[in-house]
């Protein structure tokens, strides 16, 4: 890439815009979204900092701060004395939808390494939608748990889970895998019915996972029932659309 070509991509009439947070923000968002895009293609190197702070009319502290984060994203290698180069995309991942499995386990199968980050986890008012998957009456309660779910470092999922507080009494004993805890009470659901949304991140999913805004996601909508037919699960997922591919067989019918 050559030094207009260069100027032009990095413009800040580009990336950033007024009242839409930090800018090394905006320029990390924007950066992620060229490498994902191919404008910044595997194996090409990012313009020395004083460069790119000259083309992205910023400081190098702010350039600094926005590379950082491409690498502790896993999209760049940092190289000492060499520079910063577009690492291989992320081999995208198929989870079945004819199975039932959690993150925690779908990410061992895969031999990567899951985190959980809490964002928020309690009691709470119901929503519409949890209200009527899980048959709550009058004022009644949901245990939630919100968790941004993370693959050898990389945001892929974020994920909100609502249960009866009967099923789920504490949920702060929900760190990593929530069925690990329900398996432990003896109320891991067996089966699932899950539906599919084509999305567009909101704002604030786009900075929890280092996004751009309106970027294309998978929303997955689960309920979760024990072999008595109770639901005891209601899940919203949001999942990167480029890493998440979700398949199913089908049959024939005899």
């Amino acid at each position: 890439m050559d030094g207009s070509d260069a100027a032009a991509l990095f413009d800040p009439a580009n990336w950033y815009r007024e009242g839409q947070g930090p800018r090394y923000r905006q320029l990390h968002a924007y950066l992620t979204e060229a490498i994902r895009d191919g404008r910044l293609p595997v194996g090409s190197q990012l313009p020395p900092e004083r460069d790119l702070a000259e083309f992205a009319d910023v400081s190098r502290v702010t350039v600094r701060r926005a590379v950082s984060q491409l690498a502790m994203d896993g999209l760049i290698d940092q190289r000492r004395g060499s520079g910063s180069y577009v690492r291989p995309g992320a081999p995208r991942l198929e989870q079945s939808l004819s199975r039932l499995m959690s993150f925690t386990e779908l990410m061992q199968a895969r031999g990567m390494s899951s985190t959980s980050r809490i964002l928020a986890r309690g009691l709470f008012a119901p929503l519409p939608a949890e209200t009527m998957a899980l048959g709550l009456g009058t004022g009644e309660m949901v245990a939630r748990v919100e968790r941004l779910r993370s693959a050898d470092g990389v945001p892929m999922a974020l994920e909100r889970s609502c249960l009866p507080p009967d099923v789920l009494p504490d949920p702060d004993a929900v760190e990593v895998s929530l069925y690990a805890v329900l398996r432990a009470r003896g109320l891991a659901p067996t089966r699932a019915i899950q539906r599919v949304s084509a999305v567009n991140i909101t704002p604030r999913e786009a900075e929890i996972m280092a996004l751009a805004e309106g970027t294309a996601a998978l929303q997955i909508d689960r309920t979760a029932y024990l072999a008595s037919g109770r639901p005891v699960e209601f899940t919203r997922g949001v999942y990167r659309s480029d890493i998440y591919d979700f398949v199913t067989e089908l049959r024939l019918d005899s």
